[in-house]
């Protein structure tokens, strides 16, 4: 049985569709307060763990320690550059076979995955070259 949610989390799963993108907690806040829509970040943030734990949304953490929260569309993969912190995304899923394995072998029910590999982007690499 799925768990209610609350207006508060209705509201920031509708603008986490919308936006499309991964957005931190901070700048959905300020999202909501500029559409006149009036939440604590307090309540955000309270919100978002709900979300996460109800499997609806999905969290990425960013080389600075920033999370990042976005709907699950599908599961979303990256290379992120150390150096400037840029990611870039990839559509290739290498373990999407593997989700479905240990599905079945755990008895473990997986919401999303992410997979993220960390280096230099081609920019800083030239930068560090010149």
């Amino acid at each position: 049985m799925k768990a209610q949610r609350t207006r508060s989390q209705e509201r920031i799963l509708q603008l986490l569709k919308n936006v499309k993108r991964a957005i931190s907690a901070q700048d959905l806040y300020i999202k909501l307060r500029k559409s006149n829509q009036n939440m604590g970040l307090a309540t955000v943030y309270r919100s978002l763990e709900a979300l996460k734990l109800q499997g609806e949304i999905q969290v990425r953490t960013l080389p600075n320690g920033e999370s990042v929260y976005s709907s699950i569309h599908q599961d979303q993969h990256h290379l992120t550059c150390v150096n400037c912190g840029n990611s870039i995304p990839i559509a290739e899923c290498p373990v999407h076979d593997l989700e479905h394995q240990l599905e079945q072998s755990h008895h473990f029910k997986v919401y999303y995955h992410t997979l993220e590999f960390f280096g230099v982007c081609d920019r800083c690499q030239l930068a560090q070259d010149a």
